[in-house]
């Protein structure tokens, strides 16, 4: 099973806000460190933030953060909504259903659906911050409801950030 590179970005991004929690991160910040283009990066955080799981602050000193606690983002609801479905094979799309020869004798699709929703129990196990080595949330703890605009924040007293390739 393959996620899409949307849902493997949106995971990444969510990542970084988590990091970066005591500040707000521009589209231009996360486009130049994941090396991706900014157009794409845009629709994965509008996505996001549709979904509830980032905030965003439009103008000058905007930015996105996390709309909630690292500890409150479950990775499993996050692939869901950003997954959208889990058609791992073409017996799974129902406008093709019935199409197969073998369907009405085929335990595939049966092993193939088991074997997602064990994907994701595993993934509804974990939250945003068990995906970053421990000591990095503890640094930043995340308090985003009163973040302050990203012009408050000096550049040096930003935290490296982690790598995630």
């Amino acid at each position: 099973m393959q996620l899409t590179a949307h849902t493997d970005y949106a995971l990444r991004v969510l990542m970084y806000l988590t990091v970066h929690s005591q500040q707000l991160v521009t589209i231009n910040e996360l486009a130049e460190f994941f090396h991706v283009s900014k157009n794409h990066l845009v629709k994965v955080v509008h996505h996001l933030g549709t979904k509830g799981f980032v905030r965003t602050v439009r103008g000058k000193g905007g930015g996105i953060c996390l709309a909630r606690p690292a500890q409150q983002i479950n990775v499993g609801h996050v692939v869901r909504e950003i997954e959208g479905h889990f058609q791992i094979a073409e017996c799974f799309n129902p406008k093709k259903q019935g199409l197969c020869a073998i369907h009405a004798q085929c335990g595939l699709a049966g092993l193939f659906n088991d074997a997602v929703e064990h994907f994701l129990q595993v993934l509804d196990g974990a939250v945003l911050a068990d995906l970053l080595p421990a000591g990095r949330l503890a640094e930043n703890s995340v308090s985003n409801a009163n973040t302050p605009p990203r012009s408050a924040k000096l550049k040096e007293t930003r935290q490296k950030p982690v790598s995630f390739d």
